[in-house]
């Protein structure tokens, strides 16, 4: 699969509300699939697992059975992997803009006094 497949895959899963409470949920510890429908009370166990699935094909959950248990982990790996090809990148540019815009607002009394 393609880094951009794999992109579209992630931002796909991160797209939906009840997809980022699920990670929300997760990011404090893993958890079963029968406390995390404990948790979301207004959706049944069948439309959690829907949204679990698309997080695991997204490499933003891994299901780990324990007997009749299904525990889920969170693996921030692949939102790591976002950060560095779009946030970060993109968030140096506009603090670089930001301070070429401050400097060029200053006016030439506030420089020279600098």
């Amino acid at each position: 699969m393609s880094t951009d497949d794999q992109d579209d895959l992630i931002f796909k899963a991160l797209s939906h509300r009840v997809r980022r409470q699920l990670l929300d949920l997760l990011k404090v510890e893993p958890r079963t699939t029968g406390a995390l429908c404990e948790l979301m009370p207004e959706l049944d166990r069948c439309t959690v697992m829907q949204h679990l699935g698309v997080l695991a094909q997204a490499g933003l959950v891994i299901a780990e059975r324990r007997g009749r248990e299904r525990w889920n982990h969170l693996d921030a790996l692949p939102i790591q992997a976002i950060h560095e090809r779009w946030i970060g990148p993109y968030a140096a540019y506009a603090s670089m803009m930001l301070s070429k815009l401050q400097r060029n607002l200053e006016t030439p009394e506030q420089q020279g006094s600098a």
